[in-house]
């Protein structure tokens, strides 16, 4: 039997967009919007309760599911939303997100906390964290930002 193991971690990303937090808000809310930076949706329900769903993968490779529940949602403000991540039919993680959305000066200032619990090292924090960031990155050109 493979050894069991869960590896807790916390990582904070910070992005400032220059663009109106109403537009960073809209990019995580509505479903078209989202697909343009983050894998289209095979069920997108954005409300407290809501769930959201996706699969895909490289050809040929295994296949993600990605599967989150909306816990709270303060319009143009926050979205607090679990999520479990398997790799084929093994669960290799488990997370908490908070996404934070404020005005600046030149813009919005977004904070995405992730909280998460990474299974018998099927994924690491620092591959996740990669991964957000280039998602980020993605989002932040979709806005138009470089």
């Amino acid at each position: 039997m493979k050894e069991r193991n869960a590896n807790h971690a916390t990582f904070v990303i910070e992005r400032v967009y220059a663009t109106s937090p109403e537009r960073v808000f809209a990019a995580w809310a509505d479903a078209s919007k989202k697909a343009l930076w983050f894998q289209q949706s095979v069920e997108f329900d954005f409300r407290v309760g809501g769930r959201e769903l996706n699969q895909g993968g490289p050809p040929g490779g295994p296949i993600y599911t990605f599967e989150a529940y909306y816990q709270e949602i303060v319009t143009g403000q926050r979205i607090v939303y679990s999520y479990i991540m398997d790799l084929g039919n093994t669960r290799i993680s488990v997370s908490v997100v908070t996404v934070e959305i404020e005005p600046t000066e030149v813009g919005t200032r977004m904070v995405f906390t992730e909280q998460g619990v990474f299974l018998d090292g099927h994924d690491t924090p620092a591959q996740r964290e990669h991964g957000t960031n280039a998602m980020l990155d993605k989002l932040g050109e979709v806005l138009g930002n470089e």
